[in-house]
């Protein structure tokens, strides 16, 4: 039988796993009686663990959230990876947590075993920044604002300023915030424009939960993430064609993978595909990787493109 202090602890890691455990189960764990796991259970809520017990046939215990933060049990692996994150904090990714994460992450090496604490020095000592400039800063207070509007289904207002400066109003329903790359960007349905737009966050300004509740909406495609990546392709493109290209639309997404605004399937030997790039010079010798015949549809520029690439070619070729 473990000892007292042991099987607390032992009971602790247990009850933090997602589920109700029943007694005899727990028991049966530990190695003793459904009445040593009552005394314990209060052991436990005595030390300030709230642990919830229902009656019945499916009954059991669980440990659920409190009124104060106790003391937490970690494996080997999810405290690596708490300290790793609150390093990143730490260096500054969101504004307004680095000190708090800084404060956490001392509190965090001081009592990780040495075998951990030498795993996390590794991969600070080993890890080094390409450059200081990690992309822009978020508030933390804004990000945990969106966030809650997004849970609650509660309509946001904000100043936004887009690519070009320009300061506006901005009445929204938030439905997911997304981190991509080095950005994070706010999916919403737009009620002024009656149309679903990114924000990059940290553009957003002055946020204020207005108090009216809204019905849950799903983006284009259904995928806020998806709906970020093809947004902000989109506007980095200057220049955009259409295609029918005589190959199967998988394989061509395949190959085009971001590149490709959409791919739509015509049969299954050919479909249409919009295409983006930074000009239509630039365009034209890259459509040569499609390793496919294809037909330009709306672009009289790629169309010129093309034959000076076609003559240049068949001049090195002879």
């Amino acid at each position: 039988m473990l000892e007292t202090s042991a099987r607390l602890l032992r009971l602790l890691s247990l009850l933090q796993t997602p589920r109700e455990w029943p007694g005899p189960e727990l028991a049966d764990r530990l190695g003793v009686s459904t009445r040593t796991i009552r005394n314990d259970v209060e052991r436990l809520r005595a030390l300030g663990y709230p642990v919830d017990a229902t009656r019945g046939a499916i009954g059991g215990y669980r440990l659920s959230a409190g009124a104060a933060m106790p003391p937490l049990l970690l494996d080997d692996e999810e405290a690596v990876a708490i300290a790793v994150s609150l390093r990143t904090a730490a260096g500054g990714a969101i504004a307004g947590i680095e000190e708090t994460a800084l404060r956490a992450l001392t509190k965090l090496q001081q009592v990780l075993p040495n075998r951990l604490s030498r795993r996390v020095d590794a991969l600070q000592s080993y890890t080094v920044s390409a450059g200081k400039h990690r992309g822009p800063r978020v508030d933390g207070a804004t990000l945990a604002l969106i966030a809650a509007g997004c849970r609650d289904r509660e309509r946001l207002r904000f100043g936004y300023l887009d690519h070009s400066g320009t300061a506006t109003s901005r009445a929204v329903e938030p439905h997911r915030l997304v981190n991509w790359g080095r950005r994070w960007y706010l999916v919403a349905w737009d009620v002024d424009r009656g149309d679903w737009r990114n924000f990059r966050v940290d553009r957003i300004e002055h946020p204020t939960a207005v108090g009216l509740r809204f019905a849950e909406r799903e983006p284009p495609g259904g995928d806020a993430a998806a709906y970020v990546r093809q947004g902000s392709r989109t506007a980095q493109w200057k220049f955009m064609a259409r295609l029918r290209v005589h190959a199967p639309a998988a394989e061509i997404s395949e190959k085009l993978g971001p590149a490709a605004g959409s791919i739509e399937i015509v049969d299954d030997d050919s479909c249409l595909v919009s295409i983006g790039a930074g000009s239509a010079a630039a365009m034209a010798p890259w459509l040569g990787f499609l390793g496919a015949d294809f037909e330009v549809l709306d672009s009289p520029e790629l169309t010129a493109e093309l034959r000076i690439l076609a003559d240049r070619y068949t001049r090195a070729a002879t």
